[in-house]
């Protein structure tokens, strides 16, 4: 019996080619996707799993919250708190610190840019990275060791067998040799901590012992004992840091008026890589978003219900051409039964083709995937145990529910009425009408998230920042004084198309002062030069730039967020005391608000200083157009020529601003393959529907053309009632888009508004699509012979 059923659902499929091929695209672009974000989710749920003692690993959090009840959450300590509560609460095994650095390493003449991290010495004790080579228990005993990763060992010397070869790291302006004292396997991938080159946290605090509390730069890992009370160990925590910083913090709130409230907590291990609130940050990689698991998955699942929709749509649509069969299988002694198996048995056949086909289409679209999800993930990966049974589940859910209702249907036909050819649908047909409806809602919703988020990122990546960001191009060139600066503007300005070069200190820093004797106000501070401003085209709007060495003492410039915070009518000669450093500065300008951050933050108070006791880092040149390429041979001649000792790279301003918008520009393309695969589905599941209906109706639009009906008339009548249930939709979809819109566009500061053109594109374009497809069968149909079509049966 089975293989009869299988036989017959072989010969059906090969008879109707059409709609089976319908049917199988739709469900392989549904099952691919579901694959695909099964995979990404998998991925997600199982970052650094592989440790040995994951369920007792934690990592410290800080929780600072100001006086005025602002809370700032994050997952980095400075060096105190792991030996101190180490030391003091006995639920503690063992803790590692793990502080990231940007290195620059020289090896045979070449130097390079690295990432770094200093750990403790029981760091491979502690986490689960094994080693090639190098005995763990001693590869930091040493105080000038390294550990290198294979990928690094074999850049730099050509093989995994590094041991004992050394390395020249600078610090200062100084290399110092080090030797390679093990080698570690190619970290995983999904692991929160990527292993490139380790150095002993030893040799860290020999440069700098650091016993301050209130200092947070490093993630601080503690072991527990199994069993142990999280809420409990918490608690000896605050204990512990009011006693041993009792006497810090005081003089923290004398002297520097710190008067926050710090606690410290605790974060499993395995909650970091999708953590929101305490981040994967400061030598920890890969954070991530759970939602973004979320809507990844809603997409795939909506995408292969669509198409599972398709399939009940077009069975049930094709039924009463296989109304006889069924006739004549129950008047035989078939049971009803039998029959649902049999039907669900053919749709089993298409979900299993349309399986092999979709294990095609991931290999091929997995390389475009892992570069929009900034994954690594392999095919490899398809046949883990966990993800095969996952999959096998997922084709028999699919089988099932596209095969479900219709063998429901087909099985409950009269057999009288199918042998005399009066088979007929009961009622109104209401659901497969509701499941068009639905298929173009979703279509519709999503064209108009895709529109809204192009217009959202158009809008950001064209606001205007309020400075000049074309043409200039930007270095980081290390540590130098006023002196040496200007020297090296000198040099490079010899190149003419080179019209200014300025210098910052390079990075971000936020910090305070007092004003209006004794109020607090945190700013970030900006060391510059007298070209920075005029090479950016920020307009000083009072007072003046500033001059040197007029300004080198004790003038300052701020932004007009900060004279509103501050309450200054008259901005210019008020005092700004840095009394941490006894030093007090006079503002000589104020400059127009610029969005020194990316758009997605709002324009906070900034200070600008030239005092000298600070050194330069980076510069910034401005390049005529068409210099480019003369200026960047001239550039990089001359930066190598000051600091042969540093890696050479040049960015480009626009370059940089535009990668704060990454995240958009990625979801912006996720979105939109989403509307394109859900829209091509549900386009093909239309014209499915639309040539059953022309086949239904075939005498009758025989009768009417001969009775003199046009060929436009036949077409509109045919696709009057399909365009009824896609206008239907297009309604259902806009209020729920204009909600959906709105709340995600409420993420954003600065944001484009949601205009009606929005909707009425949305519906248009879906209109015109469906309108097309439609259009296409009905007019194949009208004009088709009367004859023929009257002696149809």
């Amino acid at each position: 019996m089975l293989k009869n059923y299988f036989l017959i659902g072989i010969r059906n499929l090969w008879r109707n080619k059409v709609f089976s091929a319908i049917n199988i695209i739709g469900l392989s672009i549904g099952l691919a996707c579901c694959m695909l974000i099964y995979l990404y989710t998998m991925d997600e749920l199982s970052y650094d799993k592989f440790h040995a003692n994951k369920e007792n690993i934690y990592r410290i959090t800080s929780t600072i919250v100001s006086p005025d009840g602002t809370k700032n959450e994050t997952g980095i300590t400075g060096m105190m708190p792991g030996p101190a509560f180490k030391n003091s609460i006995p639920e503690i095994e063992s803790y590692v610190r793990i502080q990231n650095e940007g290195l620059t390493i020289r090896h045979n003449n070449e130097v390079y840019d690295q990432d770094a991290q200093y750990v403790d010495e029981n760091f491979f004790n502690f986490f689960s990275f094994p080693l090639l080579s190098g005995d763990p228990a001693t590869v930091f005993n040493n105080l000038r060791s390294v550990v290198l990763s294979e990928e690094l060992a074999i850049k730099y010397f050509g093989t995994r067998d590094a041991m004992g070869k050394t390395l020249e790291l600078k610090f200062g302006e100084d290399f110092e040799p080090f030797q390679v004292a093990g080698v570690t396997k190619t970290t995983p991938q999904n692991s929160s901590l990527k292993i490139k080159v380790l150095l002993p946290m030893k040799f860290a605090e020999s440069r700098n012992k650091d016993t301050e509390w209130i200092n947070f730069y490093l993630n601080t890992f503690v072991a527990l004992k199994p069993g142990s009370n999280i809420a409990a160990v918490e608690n000896k925590f605050q204990q512990v840091f009011q006693r041993e910083a009792a006497e810090q913090l005081k003089v923290n709130a004398e002297k520097y008026g710190f008067k926050e409230k710090v606690s410290f907590g605790l974060q499993q291990l395995l909650d970091m890589h999708l953590s929101t609130r305490f981040q994967a940050m400061n030598g920890l990689y890969d954070a991530s978003n759970p939602v973004y698991s979320y809507i990844l998955s809603a997409i795939a699942i909506l995408i292969l219900v669509i198409a599972c929709i398709n399939f009940v749509n077009l069975t049930i649509g094709r039924s009463l051409k296989r109304s006889r069969e069924i006739g004549i299988r129950k008047c035989v002694g078939g049971q009803r039964s039998q029959l649902i198996v049999q039907f669900i048995g053919e749709s089993f056949i298409v979900s299993v083709i349309a399986f092999g086909f979709a294990l095609v289409l991931v290999n091929l679209v997995l390389p475009y995937f892992n570069t929009l999800a900034n994954k690594a993930l392999s095919f490899s990966y398809l046949f883990n145990i966990k993800l095969v049974l996952g999959y096998a589940l997922l084709l028999c859910i699919t089988a099932f529910l596209a095969g479900f209702y219709p063998a429901l249907v087909l099985s409950g036909f009269n057999p009288v009425k199918t042998l005399y050819g009066r088979a007929t649908y009961e009622g109104k047909n209401y659901l497969a009408k509701g499941m068009v409806v639905f298929q173009f809602t979703l279509s519709t919703f999503l064209i108009i998230a895709v529109i809204t988020i192009y217009t959202q990122f158009n809008y950001l990546t064209r606001y205007d920042l309020g400075y000049n960001d074309k043409g200039v191009a930007h270095v980081s060139a290390g540590r130098m004084d006023k002196a040496k600066l200007d020297v090296l503007k000198t040099e490079l300005m010899k190149y003419p198309g080179i019209e200014k070069v300025a210098a910052d200190q390079g990075g971000g820093w936020i910090t305070g002062a007092r004003i209006n004797n004794g109020t607090d106000i945190t700013f970030d501070y900006k060391y510059i030069d007298e070209t920075y401003l005029p090479l950016f085209e920020i307009p000083v709007i009072a007072g003046r730039n500033f001059s040197f060495p007029l300004d080198t003492a004790n003038g300052v410039i701020v932004n007009e967020s900060f004279v509103k915070k501050a309450g200054w009518k008259n901005p210019l000669d008020q005092e700004v005391d840095f009394f941490y450093h006894n030093r007090k500065m006079k503002v000589v300008g104020v400059i127009r608000d610029y969005h020194y951050a990316s758009l997605n933050e709002t324009i906070q108070p900034q200070l600008f200083t030239f005092h000298p006791s600070h050194s330069y880092n980076d510069v910034y040149l401005k390049i005529s157009s068409g210099s480019l390429a003369g200026a960047q041979d001239h550039m990089m001649k001359t930066f190598k020529s000051f600091f042969p000792f540093r890696p050479y790279s040049v960015k480009f301003k626009e370059d940089e601003n535009l990668a704060a918008y990454e995240s958009e520009a990625k979801w912006k393309q996720i979105i939109t393959m989403g509307a394109i695969l859900t829209i091509v589905i549900s386009s093909i599941g239309l014209l499915g529907l639309a040539t059953i209906a022309a086949q239904k109706r075939t005498r009758e639009i025989g009768i009417r053309k001969v009775l003199g009906a046009s060929v436009y008339g036949i077409v509109r009548n045919l696709s009057l009632d399909f365009l009824k249930l896609v206008l239907v939709a297009a309604l259902i979809a806009f209020p729920i888009a204009w909600w959906a819109t709105n709340k995600w566009l409420e993420n954003y500061p600065y944001r484009t508004e949601i205009g009606w053109w929005i909707f009425v594109s949305a519906g248009l374009l879906v209109t015109l699509i469906a309108l097309m497809t439609i259009g296409f069968q009905a007019y194949s149909a009208a004009l088709a012979k009367p004859v023929n079509s009257l002696k149809a049966e």
